[in-house]
């Protein structure tokens, strides 16, 4: 009598787990270690041109050896800092481009809209995705017929006489 009440123990106390909701990745961190993407390096110190004219002190404000992320992105992708400046006017250089990247206007709340039209597919798609045993990433598995084969569309535009040069052969 002991052993059956033991297997149903056992096969509820998986059933109990299996429900939990933990998204579709089942990712764990390895440890409590530190967030290197938290750690920003300072820019070097410089020597003033002339010690005679040195800047205010300002507390509480930005230093020249403060990291700018955006602004360093910026310019290192050819831009100027100017242009991070939210009342600066548009280079002429970029008209082009930004009437390009706008010209069906851009919603404020997209990302908003996204989440839950991606949630809704999540509902529907995943199902069974709840029911674990084991720990099993089903993200693969939920998003399988949303992913597009690399091989697959560069034959496709290659039949359509779009030229691919930079991506190689298949069977390479």
């Amino acid at each position: 009598m002991r052993l059956p009440r033991s297997i149903f123990a056992v096969t509820l106390a998986f059933a109990v787990a299996g429900c939990s909701n933990i998204g579709l990745r089942h990712l764990e961190a390895p440890g409590d270690g530190p967030d290197e993407f938290s750690v920003m390096p300072v820019k070097p110190l410089t020597q003033p041109k002339d010690y005679q004219f040195l800047p205010a002190p300002t507390p509480g404000g930005a230093n020249l050896t403060d990291p700018n992320p955006k602004a360093d992105a910026v310019v290192a992708l050819g831009g100027s800092e100017a242009a991070l400046n939210p009342n600066a006017a548009i280079p002429a250089s970029d008209g082009a481009l930004v009437t390009a990247s706008s010209r069906y206007g851009v919603p404020s709340n997209t990302r908003q809209v996204v989440d839950t039209e991606d949630a809704e597919f999540r509902r529907k798609q995943g199902r069974l995705t709840r029911l674990r045993l084991f720990k099993v990433d089903r993200y693969s598995q939920v998003y399988r017929r949303e992913t597009l084969d690399a091989n697959q569309q560069n034959e496709s535009a290659r039949r359509a006489g779009v030229e691919t040069p930079s991506a190689p052969p298949a069977d390479e």
